[in-house]
């Protein structure tokens, strides 16, 4: 089932999120508890899940960003799509990306972009074959020195 997260998801998204950035620190003094609920209360921030026999087996993190350009349609970034380890490669990414996707088009948006720092071809072209191009834009990217 395809799914806005909720305050119960928390601790299978972490979960999940550690498959993703597994040198991340574990944090223990709870603000990733409060960014996880200041995500789910902040309107054009939506968290996405996909849940099977009901373990929360995928995630996504839809932003829908208002624009004055394109006819003040916005736009969506899409971060952190994960799906089990276990379960890669069954057909769960592209549900999830799919539900992602026609939220940012039920919202109005006018382009989805996303970023990836996978070198790994086969993540390349599970973005393509979910309707992502690579040749449309040139990202870039600056980290604080």
């Amino acid at each position: 089932m395809f799914r806005e997260a909720g305050s119960a998801d928390f601790e299978q998204i972490i979960r999940l999120y550690r498959q993703l950035n597994p040198d991340d620190p574990v944090l223990d003094d709870g603000s990733d508890a409060a960014a996880f609920q200041q995500i789910l209360s902040t309107p054009g921030l939506r968290l996405f899940v996909l849940e099977v026999d009901g373990d929360v087996v995928a995630t996504t993190y839809l932003n829908v960003i208002p624009n004055l350009t394109r006819s003040a349609s916005p736009y969506a970034v899409i971060e952190n799509v994960v799906v089990e380890e276990s379960r890669r490669g069954t057909g769960l990414g592209r549900q999830i990306m799919a539900g992602t996707l026609q939220a940012a088009w039920d919202a109005g948006c006018y382009k989805a972009m996303l970023m990836t720092g996978s070198r790994t071809p086969s993540t390349h072209a599970f973005y393509r074959a979910c309707g992502f191009s690579p040749d449309a834009k040139t990202a870039y990217l600056a980290r604080p020195s």
